[in-house]
């Protein structure tokens, strides 16, 4: 499964080199310099391969990630570990979940904006159907910005560090605008 980015023809190896930690700049920085240093995010989809994609390239980047596969656990850990971003997949099977609950993305944005103690969170949605149907509904509903999959890595983390940007200008007591996906 792609998520990120575009798949790349491998090419044979010329010459194994050891790798480094230094040959690429998200893992050389230290954690302090990091995008994520010291901030959360949640990720919630209910597919595991999606969740340790997004795990992998979010703590690269220095962020503590939290994971959920469903409505109930998301709002739980929204409202325990107060992320500063969500980023929420829109559909989730029927099955998905112990709460019996049909949970999808909209449903867990309206759960999430009922508190206000989380209600502010950026929740930036992502989804594997047609981004037409459900873009303007995301947007709508809060969301500030909007991806399909699989999602471009470099245009998913511009939208984290405005996100992070308004957040740490205005607090998390604003929303911040809708941004362009």
């Amino acid at each position: 499964m792609k998520l990120f980015g575009k798949w790349k023809k491998e090419e044979p190896l010329a010459e194994a080199k050891p790798f480094s930690a230094t040959d690429n700049p998200e893992l050389s920085a230290s954690p302090k310099d990091a995008i994520g240093s010291g901030r959360k995010i949640l990720v919630v989809d209910d597919n595991s391969v999606v969740l340790k994609a997004f795990e992998l390239k979010l703590k690269a980047g220095g962020f503590q990630v939290l994971t959920a596969t469903d409505g109930s656990a998301a709002v739980s850990c929204a409202r325990q570990a107060k992320p500063d971003i969500i980023v929420l997949d829109i559909n989730f099977p029927p099955d998905v979940g112990s709460s019996g609950l049909q949970w999808n993305g909209f449903n867990i944005l309206q759960w999430l904006r009922r508190f206000e103690e989380i209600g502010r969170i950026p929740v930036i949605i992502i989804t594997s159907n047609q981004a037409e149907t459900f873009k303007e509904k995301a947007l709508e509903a809060g969301a500030i910005a909007f991806f399909q999959k699989p999602i471009n890595y470099e245009e998913f983390m511009v939208a984290v560090r405005r996100a992070i940007g308004q957040a740490s200008v205005t607090g998390t007591s604003a929303m911040p605008p809708s941004l362009p996906s």
